[in-house]
């Protein structure tokens, strides 16, 4: 039986085997991404394994992964592919899976649907069982501006900042996938980590972020007056617009207005 793609469910698989690996690899912890294996009871959690490409790419790194698949198809055929390994497939759309069935130590990997890239990664850097690492295949805009700094930020990229370190690795063309997507993809490395900031800077962010292109000053809820010379203390200018606020920026100009 051929297994075509999906277009309804995003699916493009890349079968380029350098850069499987390679995810795979970064899927590890850093001290062994040159070894065939990662750390002791470590358990692979794969986003959408398709074919099982990056399957085959995880099970030389770790002794058990686990993949959630949404197509019923693809779920029935995997375990096929892989017979006498540790693997687990479970039908299920991972949106709606519970993290807490993971047993802990464990990391994340997947070449993700690009239309459910952010509720994808919030969903892991909010759940109460972390992953150790997070390693994901996704647009490369996306990513882009995942890890953008000062003056490019948004939403997302303070909301994923919160929880987690943020680095970028290769770029991946279009043309590496069956079939190619409109763009390029990228792949991201998120170590999670507690939350710098509180539920109510985030709730003041994504209040400053209601008309981004406007001045930050006009998306507020506060007496101008009151708000310009907050501004003032923490030096930040009267033009302002939400993206030139670093996250520190957004804690600050949170603590001062609720003084």
């Amino acid at each position: 039986m051929v297994l075509k793609n999906n277009k309804s469910l995003g699916q493009h698989w890349l079968k380029d085997r350098e850069i499987l690996d390679d995810i795979a690899a970064c899927a590890a912890s850093p001290q062994t991404r040159d070894s065939r294996e990662a750390p002791d009871n470590v358990t692979a959690l794969e986003i959408g394994p398709g074919l099982g490409t990056l399957t085959s790419s995880l099970l030389k790194h770790f002794d058990k992964v686990i993949a959630v698949e949404y197509d019923k198809r693809l779920a029935d055929n995997l375990p096929k592919s892989f017979p006498g390994k540790n693997l687990e497939v479970i039908n299920a759309d991972f949106l709606a899976y519970d993290l807490n069935q993971v047993a802990s130590p464990y990391v994340v990997a997947g070449n993700i649907p690009y239309y459910i890239t952010s509720p994808i990664i919030m969903k892991l850097l909010e759940t109460d069982n972390r992953p150790e690492r997070i390693v994901l295949l996704i647009q490369k805009e996306v990513a882009e501006r995942i890890a953008a700094e000062d003056g490019k930020e948004s939403v997302l990229s303070l909301s994923v900042k919160n929880r987690a370190f943020v680095e970028l690795g290769p770029v991946v063309p279009k043309e590496f996938f069956t079939p190619p997507p409109k763009v390029d993809s990228q792949i991201i490395i998120l170590e999670p980590h507690q939350p710098l900031v509180s539920d109510s800077v985030i709730k003041l962010i994504k209040l400053g972020f209601t008309s981004p292109r406007k001045k930050l000053s006009h998306n507020l809820n506060y007496e101008r007056e009151k708000l310009l010379k907050v501004y003032d203390e923490l030096g930040i200018s009267h033009d302002a617009r939400p993206a030139d606020l670093s996250l520190e920026a957004w804690q600050d100009l949170a603590v001062k207005l609720a003084a």
